[in-house]
């Protein structure tokens, strides 16, 4: 007789906080929750339909993430590093990605190399509608095909685990003016490398969109801290 399998085990439902601590984590990450937004525990409980206890328990969740900082006197905001850790950040994304391009120059299938193309036409009618909203969930596919197309599955989920604690100020950065256009421009110059199968020019292209990506958002978390500065 064959043996019968056992049931799985059904996953545990979240709790109300991890439930919102999921939601608050996509928004911030989608760029719908820009950094140094306040998060109002009021305000939130109001949206979510509950007390505000889960929202505070949620918020105590994010904030060993990096996505959210809490202080006794703002209370809880998303995130904005301060410039050193911005740096290290950046520096490590950039180094992780310059990895997976140049592997991927090489290891790239040429269907691979096929659906990189598109991926990089669609966007140009986005910048042309400057529609950041698009842009930026097709920015994410972007980086996604080039780390599938590095063939190591380690890097990617290194790669894929940074790109997420940057996700906020990624996506942030591309509101500034003329930014669509260059990161796509830039995105030009790491697709042709690529599919030249130059890596060492493919890794060089991409380290220099995320230095610009880091410098563009540094100059915007600079203005986002200024109304603070007189606070004593």
């Amino acid at each position: 007789m064959p043996r019968s399998r056992a049931s799985p085990t059904p996953k545990p439902r979240p709790t109300r906080a991890e439930a919102i601590a999921a939601k608050l984590a996509e928004d911030i990450v989608a760029g719908r929750l820009k950094p140094g937004t306040p998060l109002d525990e009021a305000g939130l409980a109001r949206t979510h339909g509950t007390s505000r206890t889960p929202v505070r328990e949620a918020l105590r969740q994010l904030a060993p993430t990096g996505l959210v900082q809490v202080s006794p006197r703002r209370g809880a905001v998303v995130a904005i590093p301060d410039t050193t850790q911005l740096a290290e950040m950046f520096l490590v994304m950039a180094e992780l990605e310059a990895m997976a391009a140049a592997l991927a120059a090489l290891a790239m299938t040429p269907e691979e190399r096929r659906g990189l193309e598109r991926q990089h036409a669609a966007m140009a009618v986005m910048v042309r509608e400057a529609d950041v909203a698009a842009y930026r969930a097709a920015n994410v596919a972007f980086h996604h095909l080039l780390y599938l197309g590095a063939h190591n599955g380690y890097l990617g989920e290194l790669a894929t685990a940074t790109r997420r604690r940057l996700a906020p100020f990624r996506a942030a950065q591309l509101e500034a003016p003329d930014r669509l256009g260059r990161s796509h421009a830039e995105h030009a110059a790491i697709v042709t490398a690529i599919q030249r199968g130059d890596a060492a020019a493919a890794a060089a292209m991409i380290r220099t969109h995320i230095g610009l990506t880091g410098q563009t958002w540094a100059a915007m978390a600079e203005a986002l801290r200024r109304p603070d500065l007189p606070e004593k």
